[in-house]
Formats: structure tokens, C-alpha cells, sequence
């Protein structure tokens, strides 16, 4: 898993496809990496987090990943 500046390892991972293009994220916040997580989904990206036990969470669970 990647980690911070501080060399930690990062909780949540997001990762956003659309046509040729992926870009993947890190963040510690389970809140800042639903937020960003659906931004990205609502301008048409195919949008996954998956936490640090790697379970994945797709947009209709994002809810979920909040109350957990």
C-alpha cells in the first residue's frame, strides 16, 4: 500500500477509470476519500475505494464506508 510523507501507510485507496485514463489516490480519512471518491463518480468515472482490509466499496456503498 502507499504511504504519506510521513512514511505511514494510508488507509483508503480510491481509483478512477474513464477511457485511457486511471488515476488512484490515498488518503487517511475514510470522510475526504468518500468525498473526492464521489465527485469523481458524479463527472462519469467508474470510481472504487477500498480500505485497508481490501475490501473494495463501489459507489452505491460508499454510504456504507462512511458508517463503518
Amino acid at each position: 500500500m502507499q504511504g504519506d510523507a510521513r512514511g505511514c501507510e494510508l488507509a483508503y485507496k480510491m481509483v478512477a477509470e474513464r477511457d485511457n485514463e486511471k488515476y488512484s489516490f490515498a488518503r487517511e480519512s475514510r470522510l475526504l476519500i468518500v468525498a473526492k471518491a464521489k465527485v469523481w463518480a458524479s463527472e462519469g468515472w467508474r470510481v472504487v475505494i477500498t480500505d485497508q482490509d481490501g475490501k473494495a466499496y463501489a459507489p452505491p456503498e460508499f454510504d456504507q464506508l462512511l458508517a463503518a
